[in-house]
C-alpha cells in the first residue's frame, strides 16, 4: 500500500510539472537586439550586419541592427553591459571597446566582469604604407631610415588611442625609431595627406589601404599579423621583415551581459563557429578585409586579457592619453 501511495504522489508531483516545463520558453522566441557600436557603413558596420544576417537565419528569430555609435565604441559598450542577460541583447564587440578604451579612459564598464564571452569572430590586421617619397621598399629598410633621421618621418592616425595609433606606437616602440605623430578625424584624411607626402607613415586596415597600395599612389610594406592575409599574399608581414615579433591585429567578438545562461551562450557559440566555417562566409569576409576566427568562450577571454597586458604595457610606456 505505502508502495502505491508513493507512486500516485510521483506521479502527480510529474504531472504537475509539466504545465511548468512546457511554459518555459525555447530560445530564442522574439527578435534579437545586435548592438553595433560604430555609425553605419563603415567596414566593421557591415562585418557585423554580414555576421547578424546569418546568425538570425541560424536562430529563426529577426536579429536586429542597432548602431549605437559615440566615444569610439564605448556608448553600445556601455548599453550592453547593462542590458538584461536573457540572450536577447548582444554586442559585436571589437578590442577598441573591450581593451583599448579601458586602458585609455574611465569607463562604466568593466571589461573582464560585466560581460558574458560568447566567440571570436573575425581577426583583420592592419597595413603599413608609406608614401612614395620615402626611400624604403621593405620595413627593414624604413626602420634604418627612420633611425637615422629621428623625427623626420610623420606618421598619421586616426586620432589619439585609434587602433593604428596604437599600433604604430607598438612599432615605434619595439624598433626604437622615432616619428612625430599627426592625428586627423578617421582614415580617410590621414590617406589623402599620406599619398601627398604631408605624413610620410601609416597604419590602416587593409581594406582602406589597398586600393591606393594597387594604384602606386602609396607603397604597402607589410601587414601586422604574424600570418600573411590572403587578399594580399604577396604582402609579408611586419614581423618577417624586419621586426621579428611584431603582431598586432583589429579583432570582433560577439559578447553579452554579464550573467547569461550557460545554455544560451553555448547556443550562440554553437551557432557561430557553423557560420565561420562556412566556404562563403569566408570569401565574404576576405572581401571586407577580415579572416574568419571561431573560439570557445574561454579562449575570446584570453585573448582579450593577453592584449589587454600587451596593449597596456606600450601605452604607459608611450604615455598614450585619450583625446
Amino acid at each position: 500500500m505505502r508502495k502505491n501511495i508513493g507512486a500516485v504522489v510521483i506521479l502527480l508531483a510529474m504531472i504537475g510539472m509539466q504545465p511548468l516545463a512546457q511554459a518555459q520558453p525555447t530560445y530564442p522566441n522574439k527578435p534579437i537586439r545586435f548592438v553595433i557600436p560604430y555609425p553605419p557603413g563603415g567596414g566593421t558596420d557591415l562585418i557585423g550586419r554580414m555576421v547578424g544576417s546569418q546568425l538570425s537565419d541560424a536562430l529563426g528569430q529577426p536579429v536586429v541592427i542597432d548602431n549605437k555609435a559615440g566615444a569610439g565604441s564605448v556608448l553600445g559598450t556601455e548599453f550592453v553591459a547593462r542590458a538584461q542577460p536573457d540572450g536577447y541583447t548582444l554586442l559585436f564587440a571589437t578590442s577598441a571597446g573591450l581593451v583599448i578604451n579601458p586602458l585609455l579612459r574611465k569607463v562604466s564598464y568593466d571589461p573582464q566582469k560585466d560581460f558574458t564571452p560568447i566567440s571570436l569572430l573575425v581577426t583583420s590586421p592592419l597595413l603599413l604604407a608609406v608614401s612614395p617619397s620615402v626611400p624604403a621598399g621593405s620595413v627593414k629598410e624604413l626602420i634604418d631610415f627612420a633611425r637615422k633621421s629621428p623625427r623626420k618621418l610623420n606618421y598619421a592616425s586616426a586620432g589619439i588611442g585609434a587602433p593604428n595609433h596604437i599600433a604604430t606606437e607598438l612599432f615605434k616602440y619595439m624598433s626604437g625609431v622615432d616619428m612625430v605623430h599627426v592625428p586627423f578625424k578617421g582614415f580617410g584624411p590621414g590617406i589623402v595627406d599620406l599619398m601627398s607626402g604631408q605624413v610620410q607613415v601609416m597604419f590602416n586596415p587593409v581594406t582602406g589601404l589597398l586600393p591606393y597600395v594597387n594604384s602606386g599612389k602609396v607603397k604597402g610594406l607589410a601587414v601586422t599579423t604574424t600570418e600573411r592575409f590572403a587578399a594580399v599574399p604577396d604582402l609579408p608581414t611586419v614581423a618577417e621583415s624586419g621586426l621579428p615579433g611584431y603582431d598586432y591585429k583589429l579583432w570582433y567578438s560577439v559578447v553579452g551581459p554579464a550573467g547569461m545562461p550557460a545554455a544560451i551562450q553555448h547556443r550562440l557559440n554553437a551557432e557561430i563557429v557553423k557560420i565561420l566555417n562556412a566556404a562563403a562566409t569566408a570569401k565574404k569576409l576576405a572581401s571586407l578585409g577580415a579572416d574568419p576566427r571561431s573560439s570557445t568562450p574561454e579562449g575570446l577571454m584570453r585573448m582579450a586579457d593577453s592584449d589587454r597586458k600587451s596593449l597596456g604595457k606600450v601605452i604607459r610606456t608611450v604615455n598614450v592619453k585619450a583625446e
